[in-house]
């Protein structure tokens, strides 16, 4: 995760990382049976912010935490400033259920659609209706591998330079083959998932934009979220002007190692972050890894903005809650009960999504 195998002393090691290792998740020794079974350590959460509770009290008698400021903007809803860290502002259930649900389904279905890019792009080129294929079990097999029998039975889904280099195919049909060709189970594939990019494509390899990808503009409904939400945290008189999106995807045990986003222009407009499904730890440190970080508590409908000197600040997640007693998911649970809704059920139950908007230019 962070590049090096290096065992360091906690000595020698930066205060973010202190606090990212305290928070990670790791298993209980003790205990010889599988991942599966063991229990994660306990881990001290006392020190961790949590705005939901901070906003009952807020409105039950209008008390703060030391240092926590409470700003009102055209909506109903406070959001938060943190007196230490200038451009910070969390705005907790800022998401109703089903506005949750609705980007749940279009960080899985829509996002990753190509001309949007993903992690997988790099190995099997734009892969297409990866969680429709997910939920029909079907498996990615490279065409190359794959018989003349097989061609009627499959549908193109992606390719890595050449036309239909790899397809989806009934699991069935593949598996009657033996070893015979390179395959990936669909359902594999979507755990594997972890970004996607929209509107202006990011370039990792670079660590930049390049508008000489093919992209689309962020989808309406988002662009309008963010900009609203965007509003407290703008420049006086300017407006939020969405170009670019970041769908991160966490599973048990993911993290997101402590970094800046710094290749916008202009620091000064926030990035939008949505988080939906698994609560997870937030860290925000200062504009060093020396600086110690606060950790707060991140639930599904919450939004985080960080511009002006926040966007200096060192931030990670270095913890997601799966266990039923931590995720805090069960309004979402309730609201995928129905049948159609049993496999974005299924993957959120044990996943975090991550949607982080941004002004490029």
């Amino acid at each position: 995760m962070y590049g090096s195998a290096t065992v360091l002393d906690d000595s020698e090691r930066t205060a973010f990382r202190k606090a990212e290792k305290k928070y990670k998740l790791y298993y209980d020794d003790t205990s010889k049976s599988s991942k599966k079974r063991r229990q994660p350590k306990q881990v001290d959460l006392s020190e961790v912010l949590d705005f939901k509770s901070v906003l009952e009290s807020y409105r039950q008698n209008g008390v703060l935490p030391p240092g926590v400021v409470a700003l009102h903007s055209d909506s109903d809803r406070p959001l938060f400033c943190l007196e230490s860290r200038p451009g910070f502002y969390f705005v907790p259930e800022a998401l109703s259920i089903e506005e949750q649900c609705q980007w749940i389904r279009e960080s899985l279905t829509t996002f990753p659609q190509p001309p949007n890019r993903t992690n997988h792009n790099a190995f099997y080129g734009p892969v297409h209706d990866l969680f429709v294929a997910a939920k029909e079990k079907k498996v990615l097999v490279e065409e190359a591998s794959v018989l003349t029998s097989l061609e009627s039975e499959c549908n193109p889904s992606a390719s890595n330079g050449d036309v239909h280099k790899w397809k989806f195919c009934e699991e069935h049909e593949v598996s009657s083959r033996g070893n015979t060709c390179k395959s990936i189970s669909s359902s594999v594939l979507l755990r594997k998932l972890r970004w996607s990019t929209l509107g202006l494509q990011f370039d990792w390899s670079k660590r930049n934009y390049n508008v000489s990808l093919p992209h689309n503009k962020i989808p309406d409904d988002l662009y309008q979220l963010a900009k609203r939400m965007a509003a407290p945290a703008m420049p006086k008189g300017e407006e939020f002007h969405p170009e670019a999106a970041i769908v991160n995807y966490f599973g048990m045990a993911d993290t997101l190692g402590g970094h800046l986003d710094d290749m916008e222009a202009d620091w000064s407009k926030p990035i939008v972050s949505l988080s939906l499904g698994c609560k997870a730890i937030f860290l925000l440190g200062g504009k060093s890894r020396e600086d110690p970080p606060l950790a707060m508590f991140l639930r599904s409908g919450d939004i985080v903005l960080m511009a002006g000197e926040a966007r200096e600040c060192f931030h990670g997640v270095p913890r997601i809650f799966t266990d039923k007693e931590h995720a805090e998911i069960v309004p979402i649970e309730s609201q995928f009960s129905v049948e159609d809704d049993i496999c974005f059920l299924e993957y959120i139950r044990t996943s975090r999504i991550n949607i982080n908007i941004r002004q490029v230019f």
